[in-house]
């Protein structure tokens, strides 16, 4: 069984660490490797780098047949995500679209069955309408989302599950919290960065700034875990998993967690103007259900143990 990791960044490389302490030795496939980052997350003489770009289906052929891959988890996704988005619609809409029809194109043309694929909470928050009673003869049936990011994962999801129906992919769909973890490269999204410079500036003694929405989050480490129970699972039920912590946190919630995570810290409340497009107020609590039913999948991380293991991780590297 060999794993091919489209996206060695924030997820990927939790994926891969799981799947080397289960005894693989992982295909990390990325445009541009950060093999300095993911060497303090996971053994690299353990896993295998390779380059190519999910805009270039022909790389992941290449990586897929040099490599003997069976399956794939997808987890490349524009800079930024929904702030990016929001400033370059169509680059995100090739990279996340078109990218990810390539990777289900490709798994089709070489035979691989299994393919999961991140995808977002924010098809929970993000979304407006819905008032037509899911009558499928009115125009408002179901909600559709409100953002350009939003959108391309409810497309991303809609086109695995029909790649499942009609192709015989074995699809699972990520829907994951505001992810949150160890790691020193580039990528991650804006909650992400917040959430790991609120830590920073608190372990500095400065005082850091928590968002001032309700947030639903989830810690690298469990979004890295239920995406390889996908990988796993006998049976993959509806297709489509939300993956967050299971609590909506206010941001007194957040504050109060930061303060026990760094004893000491000051916390003020402040979303910065130029990612609050990327932090709404959210107002419910996406749910576990399926995730526990098909997957197994419970939550080990709340917002104080992730925010305590990631100023282990932060402190280790000083």
């Amino acid at each position: 069984m060999t794993t091919l990791v489209i996206g060695a960044g924030l997820i990927g490389a939790q994926v891969g660490r799981i799947l080397i302490e289960r005894g693989e030795t992982p295909v990390l496939l990325d445009r541009a490797a950060q093999p300095g980052p993911l060497a303090e997350i996971l053994d690299l003489d353990r896993a295998i780098l390779a380059t190519g770009d999910i805009l270039r289906p022909l790389t992941l052929v290449d990586a897929i047949r040099r490599h003997g891959v069976t399956r794939i988890v997808h987890t490349a996704a524009n800079p930024m995500l929904t702030l990016g988005a929001q400033t370059d619609p169509a680059a995100a809409i090739e990279l996340n679209v078109m990218g990810t029809v390539n990777v289900f194109e490709t798994a089709r043309a070489c035979g691989i069955k299994r393919v999961v694929v991140s995808s977002s909470n924010v098809l929970n928050h993000f979304v407006a309408g819905g008032d037509g009673s899911n009558d499928p003869m009115r125009e408002t049936a179901w909600p559709r989302p409100t953002t350009f990011y939003a959108s391309t994962k409810q497309t991303i999801e809609s086109l695995g599950l029909n790649y499942a129906r009609w192709c015989g992919i074995e699809f699972a769909a990520m829907r994951y919290g505001a992810v949150f973890g160890p790691w020193s490269g580039a990528g991650g999204g804006g909650p992400s960065n917040i959430m790991r410079e609120a830590l920073r500036k608190a372990l500095a003694g400065d005082e850091a700034a928590m968002p001032s929405g309700a947030m639903e989050w989830v810690y690298s480490k469990d979004a890295a875990m239920a995406t390889v129970l996908a990988l796993e699972a006998a049976d993959l039920g509806p297709g489509v998993f939300n993956t967050t912590m299971g609590a909506l946190s206010s941001p007194e919630d957040m504050a109060a967690a930061l303060k026990e995570a760094v004893p000491g810290a000051t916390v003020r409340i402040e979303t910065p103007s130029a990612a609050a497009v990327s932090m709404p107020d959210m107002q419910a609590v996406s749910d576990l259900s399926a995730a526990r039913t098909y997957l197994g999948f419970e939550p080990q991380y709340g917002l104080v143990e992730g925010l305590r293991d990631l100023a282990g991780w932060l402190k280790g590297r000083e």
